[in-house]
């Protein structure tokens, strides 16, 4: 049960880039504490990776992220396939073009990757996300592309060909929330990290789950294209997982962005 965040920011946003990395950070803290780490696009750059063993306290402090960035990503990662002493294994994973984040897990990644004739984007890579990005840089993120995954999903991605265009796809099993504002889209595994980033970012977001089966286009703060596609509805999780996977680094993040918000 990993956790996944972001935004997709109009290019008047006032909101301060590196404090909203970081509340979305702490917010989702709790899902996931075997790796961590995030992504950002801005207009005149491409998309710079950053990402690390361990769970989000110890890469809280070090986030930056530029003011002309106006797309983030963010993971926390429990680990179902792919072990995360392998870096390429960890979020956000690389596929060509593509730079995503997954929440969930695939369970045929493996025939994905040998029916396309895709090639592992690193050698020692094993982790089943890497299909969901290979399948969208190929088909150039059309939705009818996912529905030849199965198991659960809530994922974003950025796609270097499509600049200025976040990707959200929610198909079953996993959560997706969005909070669309004045300053832009946000998005979250969680309800409760939109209503962090109203708190510490000074924002009013019209909150919504994402509907299984859709497929979002955001591009300057707003949606560019709503698809829908089949999810796999005979997906059942073996094992009821618990959201809240790292509870004691939930509660020591939102202790640190308090202190962090303080101090400004």
């Amino acid at each position: 049960m990993c956790g996944i965040a972001g935004y997709s920011l109009t290019p008047r946003s006032s909101v301060e880039r590196t404090l909203a990395a970081q509340t979305l950070l702490a917010s989702i803290a709790e899902r996931g504490s075997d790796a961590v780490g995030y992504a950002y696009r801005g207009a005149a750059t491409g998309v710079a990776v950053h990402k690390q063993r361990g769970g989000a306290g110890a890469l809280l402090e070090q986030v930056r992220v530029p003011e002309e960035a106006t797309q983030l990503l963010v993971h926390v990662r429990d680990y179902t396939k792919g072990h995360p002493t392998i870096e390429a294994n960890n979020h956000p994973v690389r596929y060509g073009a593509v730079v995503g984040i997954h929440n969930g897990i695939i369970l045929n990644d493996e025939e994905i990757m040998a029916s396309h004739s895709f090639a592992r984007q690193e050698p020692d890579m094993t982790v089943d996300s890497e299909a969901i990005f290979a399948v969208a840089e190929e088909a150039h993120s059309s939705a009818r592309a996912l529905e030849d995954l199965r198991g659960s999903l809530a994922a974003a991605w950025l796609d270097e060909r499509r600049p200025g265009v976040l990707f959200l796809a929610r198909g079953v099993g996993r959560p997706l929330w969005t909070g669309q504002g004045s300053e832009g889209t946000f998005f979250a595994s969680t309800r409760k990290a939109l209503e962090l980033a109203e708190r510490y970012l000074r924002l009013r977001l019209r909150k919504e789950e994402l509907p299984e089966g859709t497929l979002l286009a955001l591009a300057e703060g707003r949606t560019l294209l709503e698809e829908r596609f089949r999810p796999d509805h005979d997906y059942v999780d073996p094992i009821v997982l618990p959201a809240v996977r790292a509870p004691q680094e939930g509660a020591a993040c939102l202790k640190r962005l308090a202190a962090i918000y303080a101090a400004l």
